[in-house]
């Protein structure tokens, strides 16, 4: 993209990280191969390179998973919080040792620029780690009861969009609450989960506590109906998670959900501009606008549209779309084929409708799986654009005149997962929050997250949060009477 200085190529090296040929299904301890044989190919979006040939899991070896986690539980649960936390504290310091390795592959894995693997992603999957390693001599104290026991097995299933990251967001918790895990990563993610495996081999994690089923759909499905398994996370689309809810409807599953959304960012009259188009800017085009919370819909007021826009695409004109491992890169590469013919038919269709369309110039590389940041104009509540989760580098603009407007237009969604309020009176901003429908509301931010907060949506984005304390309770049950279990 056009910019007023030229910048080198600044490559981070991808001999920090030795990918193998091919990797199996980390259970009970120990990689093996799938039951059935079967394996898939991990693709680069950048270039479409294959990386490695992974064992595509089944029903038979979620079983055997469920029945090592199981069996791990035993002596997991017994084990004092601070044992448990040892564990967690070395995972956490390993973690942090190998972060360069773990964020180049996540970079080719996935798509994303290193730098924000390197500087977002990395930091937090160990801080995760670290704080709850701190709360599972605690959990006496957490305020869900005396003495709250773990649920069992629980099956976690993680999308593509933070690999790594959403694999903290699980485990740990998990882990710290005395629970053994069987995940499922993405297929077009699995790396960086199975590198984990390695580090908790590494931590000298007990065999069966965590194991890892690289798979497609059909995996997901069989850990979530396993009639063994007490607890389901999942995080991934509201189509998916309609389908699970409706499968441990009536069980004694546990579960929490965290799915789409469609973040308004709301944006005043007296709010700084130029602070304002960062903070939309990182809300949107963030790991391309593949973010579940991503502020995708842009209420500006009516008497700064012209000048905030103008500011907007000045700003997107500067941004580098590019070699994901390349440290000045703001734009990575769409995560996969699938999801870029999905962003592609719904752009069409924002412009059949009549919205107005603009990119910047941009050049996009010949392989891999490219869009350009994309703004549409003259959108009304009705388009597409304004409804639907793109999940892309794609924003709808919309006007506002008064905080009432920007409330209900805010709120006229299926989803309610984030939102973002941008003023300088923290008056307007408490009261505009308090009446939006959503987990989470950034003021005068967007986009910014720590273990010790908690997260989660409303309506069609989920229920559950993950995330702090209250991260805590949907791994955990009252404790029961003396002598039952």
């Amino acid at each position: 993209m056009a910019s007023a200085f030229e910048y080198a190529p600044a490559p981070e090296s991808r001999s920090v990280v030795d990918i193998a040929p091919s990797y199996g299904l980390f259970i009970d301890g120990e990689f093996t191969e799938a039951a059935e044989g079967k394996v898939f190919k991990t693709v680069s979006p950048s270039t479409e390179e294959v990386l490695s040939e992974i064992a595509q899991a089944g029903e038979a070896d979620v079983d055997r998973a469920v029945k090592a986690a199981r069996k791990a539980f035993v002596k997991w649960s017994a084990l004092p919080g601070s044992e448990r936390a040892k564990y967690l504290f070395r995972i956490a310091r390993i973690i942090q040792e190998r972060s360069r390795e773990l964020a180049v592959l996540e970079t080719l894995d996935n798509g994303k620029p290193i730098k924000e693997t390197r500087d977002a992603d990395l930091p937090l999957v160990a801080a995760h780690f670290f704080y709850y390693a701190g709360w599972a001599d605690k959990l006496d104290h957490a305020g869900f009861g005396a003495n709250p026991r773990p649920l069992g097995v629980a099956g976690q299933v993680i999308p593509w969009n933070f690999p790594l990251l959403m694999l903290a967001w699980k485990i740990a918790p998990a882990l710290a609450t005395g629970n053994t895990v069987v995940l499922k990563p993405a297929e077009t993610t699995p790396l960086t989960a199975l590198f984990f495996a390695d580090i908790c081999r590494q931590a000298g994690l007990p065999k069966g506590v965590v194991n890892i089923l690289p798979g497609y759909g059909d995996a997901g499905a069989a850990l979530v109906a396993h009639p063994d398994v007490d607890k389901v996370a999942f995080t991934g689309s509201t189509a998916v998670g309609k389908e699970i809810a409706r499968t441990v409807a009536g069980s004694h599953k546990k579960v929490t959900l965290e799915l789409g959304g469609k973040g308004a960012n709301i944006v005043f009259d007296d709010a700084p501009i130029d602070q304002a188009v960062e903070g939309i800017v990182n809300g949107i085009f963030f790991n391309q606008g593949q973010v579940c919370c991503a502020g995708s819909r842009l209420l500006v007021q009516e008497s700064i549209h012209d000048e905030l826009l103008d500011s907007l695409k000045r700003r997107l004109s500067t941004l580098r779309l590019g070699d994901p491992l390349d440290k000045n890169t703001d734009i990575g590469a769409i995560n996969s084929e699938e999801q870029l013919s999905r962003i592609t038919s719904l752009v069409d269709q924002g412009e059949a409708e009549g919205a107005e369309r603009w990119s910047p110039a941009c050049e996009l590389p010949s392989a891999g799986y490219w869009f350009a940041p994309t703004l549409f104009t003259n959108v009304t509540q009705a388009h597409t654009v304004a409804r639907d989760e793109i999940f892309g580098p794609v924003l709808s603009v919309l006007t506002f005149r008064t905080p009432d407007e920007a409330v209900a237009k805010a709120n006229n969604s299926a989803y309610g997962l984030s939102a973002g309020v941008w003023s300088e009176k923290g008056s307007r901003i408490l009261a505009v929050a308090n009446k939006l429908r959503a987990g989470v509301v950034w003021s005068n931010t967007f986009n910014k997250f720590d273990p010790t907060s908690p997260f989660g949506g409303y309506k069609e984005s989920g229920f559950g949060r993950e995330g702090g304390r209250h991260g805590l309770e949907a791994y955990l049950a009252p404790s029961s009477p003396e002598g039952e279990r």
